[in-house]
């Protein structure tokens, strides 16, 4: 599995504190089952986006875990008028792997039909706007059809693999059945901090996955829409055998 969303560099946002738990984070999420992680620090007011020491930690953490794990870098970028400025300008500079695909986490109350204007932008600029964990997101919990039009757009959406089994509360998670049923979930990644809580581990989620909606649509949402984003490739898309019952029945 690739796990796309997680703050496992140290010291440097409210996740790992230190590269000793930094190194226990990559090696639990290996014995999970993980083959690859993409380190997503944050970029908003209280943890500022300085990419060379970014890059300083990245490669450390890289060398440190040689034979454990792979690293890729991306960023966990919030939207801000300055944020977004430079990554327009600099797209490269928190993607992931340079490739394409942002993580992009809104404010917990915000304008969504002016997120719809920023998205475009972005896709305008051949970035493509990852939305991580609307399903936590109260601004969005109530308005799962903003969400269709961000994805006609062109945006995708990332689900956390803690919130399909309650971690989050039991709106959180009834919200990621809602967009499972409508086949608005591309991603699911772990958002990890720590050892304990939030932790680097996607083997439950992809189990119940497997379970409700099939092995082939939990490996799409685990590996190869995953893998899509490390080399900047399209998707790999999946119907939704759900769905597509459900229309054919309008149909008739």
């Amino acid at each position: 599995m690739i796990d796309i969303h997680s703050h496992i560099l140290p010291g440097i946002d409210d996740g790992s504190p230190s590269m000793e738990i930094s190194l226990q984070m990559l090696r639990m999420a290996a014995d999970n089952g993980t083959t690859d992680i993409v380190a997503t620090p944050h970029s908003n007011l209280e943890f500022p986006y300085d990419e060379k020491v970014v890059r300083s930690l990245f490669r450390e953490l890289s060398d440190k875990s040689d034979g454990i794990i792979n690293i890729h870098l991306g960023c966990d970028f919030h939207l801000s008028v300055d944020n977004v400025q430079d990554a327009l300008l600099n797209p490269a500079k928190y993607t992931i792997n340079g490739r394409g695909y942002l993580m992009v986490e809104l404010p917990d109350l915000t304008s969504l039909s002016a997120m719809r204007s920023v998205f475009n932008r972005m896709l305008e600029t051949r970035i493509t706007p990852v939305v991580t964990h609307p399903e936590r997101n109260p601004s969005v919990q109530n308005n799962i059809k903003e969400v269709e039009l961000w994805v006609r757009d062109g945006c995708l959406i990332q689900v956390t693999a803690q919130s399909l089994v309650g971690r989050f509360g039991s709106r959180a998670q009834r919200f990621a059945d809602q967009l499972f049923h409508a086949d608005l979930v591309h991603f699911i990644a772990s958002d990890a901090h720590d050892c304990e809580d939030r932790v680097p581990v996607l083997t439950p989620a992809y189990k119940l996955v497997s379970q409700r909606w099939g092995r082939e649509k939990a490996d799409s949402l685990f590996i190869y829409n995953p893998a899509a984003a490390l080399s900047g490739d399209p998707i790999y898309a999946t119907p939704n055998p759900k769905k597509s019952f459900l229309s054919s029945l309008f149909r008739l």
